[in-house]
């Protein structure tokens, strides 16, 4: 047999294996659990979006299952000027979130641990590229809470070590996989009336 297929069939079996010698493998971590709960996310969400003391306006986020499972791709107003990108992943014993903002910088934050049965994800600030120092504007901490079909999220920028806006953001499920996703001219609406708010 070619030396090739003998290679990658034992390099299959190692991943398919859990390499305990048969013992009991633990439950999912913190992390672990957190991960799910935003992987169980996918679809598209539709509501309300506010900054600090601002009127609310319709927002539309998509969230995706990619990298064999290994990632979640939030997209924030898709399909327009404005559209932004959020990738979630694990890091070992650590889910962590980098935002690639319309401000042209990327922060990333990492998950505080929390209860088994909590329903909000905490992050804070880690790290961050493209931007001259830590007092330039940015994404510093986001929040989200999952209560059955409703999620909401709060995002807090800050500018010289000080929070200065918030953005929040209440949505409701509208498609998940199975079920039809909103088409391109609601899509289109709803950033029109974004448009219009500003």
């Amino acid at each position: 047999m070619d030396r090739f297929v003998i290679c990658t069939s034992l390099l299959f079996a190692a991943c398919a294996s859990s390499g305990d010698g048969g013992h009991h493998r633990p439950g999912p971590g913190a992390a672990e659990r957190q991960f799910e709960r935003i992987k169980s996310l996918e679809g598209t969400w539709t509501g309300q979006a506010a900054h600090e003391g601002g009127e609310s306006f319709p927002v539309e986020v998509r969230y995706r299952v990619t990298a064999a499972g290994s990632a979640v791709e939030e997209t924030l107003f898709p399909g327009t000027e404005h559209e932004m990108i959020t990738l979630y992943h694990l890091d070992g014993d650590r889910l962590m979130l980098t935002h690639y903002c319309a401000a042209g910088n990327q922060p990333t934050m990492v998950a505080e641990k929390a209860p088994a049965d909590s329903k909000t994800i905490r992050f804070r600030f880690l790290r961050a590229t493209n931007m001259r120092s830590s007092a330039d504007a940015h994404m510093h901490q986001a929040e989200m809470t999952l209560e059955g079909e409703r999620l909401r999220s709060q995002w807090t920028m800050f500018q010289d070590g000080k929070p200065t806006e918030e953005a929040r953001f209440e949505l409701t499920r509208k498609s998940g996989p199975g079920l039809q996703a909103l088409d391109s001219d609601h899509v289109r609406a709803l950033w029109e009336a974004f448009a219009a708010a500003q």
